[in-house]
């Protein structure tokens, strides 16, 4: 299991918009093995993901977490895709 975690200022409005794209994405390419969580940056924790995206706003907030990928923008379903596909490349899911 591949535990993807969404970050924003608050953990609710744009986290929660990134977290709902991306599980829309995993469903399009048929991928089930990942967990899709959101936090607020302040709280989140390394240990509860294997794999972070932030918006570039966040970037040099977000680097305690580890694995962070960094969206130059959070509504690019394009860029978003892209991205989703590679980390699941990567993590041998597709």
């Amino acid at each position: 299991m591949v535990r993807i975690g969404t970050a924003c200022g608050s953990g609710l409005g744009s986290s929660f918009m990134v977290q709902m794209n991306i599980e829309a994405i995993l469903r399009d390419l048929g991928v089930s093995d990942v967990s899709v969580e959101h936090y607020d940056l302040g709280g989140a924790n390394p240990s509860e993901a294997d794999v972070w995206i932030v918006g570039r706003d966040l970037a040099d907030s977000a680097t305690h977490l580890g694995d962070v990928r960094i969206l130059d923008s959070i509504i690019d379903m394009d860029e978003l895709r892209e991205l989703v596909t590679a980390i699941c490349k990567e993590k041998g899911l597709v």
